[in-house]
């Protein structure tokens, strides 16, 4: 079966490659969806058997989380996704722990929900610093260690880079933060989860980890963060009191059960799914490295995620290459689905100090586990006519 057999609305030999922005919900998270939204529909606030049977679910799916990513229950919190989570991660620590510091690290190559809150925190007083980047957008754990000071309360740094799908050296800065066992630890777990790193995200230092359902065929709308038992946020949503005072709002009883579903999915056969992904990414970089107007940014190495591979056609734009392909039904995107509109240069390539009409021309191909070999050769059969084109259209120029 096609890995895009399940988007039959869009054309059966339609190819999904930009599972980075968002991925198909699955049939059986749909399911669990329609039922739980048709049958289960009390508030879990409520006293009568309606608001019991939600309240019954909610805490069901909220073990269901916790085992599989060796959590307890009391230790997951549902939010409206990955956006919500960093954001409160970072806000509900400079709120939590003003009183002791104001200072908090990240990384120059943040998705723009923990770049924008950063920046949204130094206009209210703290002090953040950016840590840099080596060629491949990884930071180092002599940068880190050199930038704490005595006023740090936070580090957050993704586990995966969204646009090159760089790994960063999780348990490198672990090791260096279990010496300021005060200072909160957070990972962007959004790109990591199910690709093969699980016990790096979830090692024993870590204080929070943010997770996004619609990046595992969830539903879009939920998502959960981990919070280790002892460690305190300030919450961001307060009202009725849900998710133990620290998250008010009436819970997406039907994303959540769905969201419960799909991980599970995920996570069954986890290196078999991870091992197919990294053989359609080799087999595509192994065909496009030889072209010579074209730069890779993404390696096929334990370094770099399984599933996202970035590079550029010189000279081409990347929004001119992505509708190239769209052309011929194969949807990538540039290197952020959050930028892409905005025709912004890539800002991890930036940080990497790519020179900029070289990061405006990069694009990203990301897989899931639906993805197949034949989608790749397909791939690479429409990217010699049009690497044939825009080459003689830069001839002729």
């Amino acid at each position: 079966m096609r890995g895009t057999a399940l988007l039959e609305s869009e054309g059966s030999n339609m190819i999904y490659f930009d599972n980075s922005a968002t991925t198909q919900a699955a049939p059986a998270v749909l399911d669990t969806y329609t039922k739980v939204s048709q049958q289960i529909w009390g508030n879990p606030s409520s006293l009568h058997r309606f608001g019991e049977n939600a309240f019954h679910l909610l805490e069901q799916s909220r073990q269901q989380i916790a085992t599989l990513i060796g959590a307890k229950p009391n230790e997951i919190f549902f939010t409206s996704g990955g956006t919500e989570g960093d954001n409160w991660v970072v806000k509900g620590t400079a709120m939590e722990k003003r009183s002791f510091g104001k200072h908090l690290i990240t990384t120059a190559v943040e998705h723009p929900a923990i770049h924008n809150s950063m920046e949204q925190l130094e206009e209210l007083g703290f002090d953040v610093t950016y840590l840099p980047v080596d060629a491949e957008g990884r930071i180092s754990a002599a940068d880190l260690k050199a930038a704490i000071r005595p006023d740090t309360i936070l580090v957050s740094t993704m586990a995966v880079n969204n646009e090159i799908g760089t790994i960063q050296p999780l348990l490198e800065v672990a090791d260096v933060l279990k010496a300021y066992p005060k200072i909160h630890f957070h990972i962007d777990a959004v790109q990591g989860i199910g690709k093969g790193i699980q016990d790096m995200i979830m090692n024993d230092r870590v204080d929070f980890v943010t997770f996004s359902g619609h990046k595992f065929h969830a539903p879009r709308g939920v998502g959960f963060i981990y919070a280790r038992q002892g460690r305190k946020l300030s919450p961001l949503m307060t009202g009725g009191g849900q998710e133990s005072n620290w998250r008010s709002g009436t819970e997406n009883l039907p994303a959540i059960a769905g969201m419960a579903k799909a991980l599970r999915l995920l996570l069954t056969d986890e290196d078999g799914k991870v091992a197919r992904e990294r053989a359609i990414k080799q087999r595509i970089y192994d065909h496009i490295k030889t072209f010579p107007k074209v730069t890779i940014f993404s390696q096929p190495t334990d370094g770099f995620a399984p599933h996202i591979l970035c590079f550029t056609i010189n000279g081409v734009r990347g929004e001119t290459i992505v509708h190239a392909f769209e052309d011929q039904d194969i949807f990538i995107s540039t290197t952020s689905a959050c930028s892409s509109k905005k025709h912004l240069a890539s800002s991890t390539l930036m940080a990497m100090h790519i020179q900029e009409n070289v990061a405006t021309s990069a694009v990203r191909i990301s897989l899931d586990e639906n993805n197949t070999l034949a989608e790749a050769d397909e791939f690479i059969k429409v990217f010699d006519k049009l690497y044939q084109k825009f080459s003689k259209i830069n001839a002729d120029a």
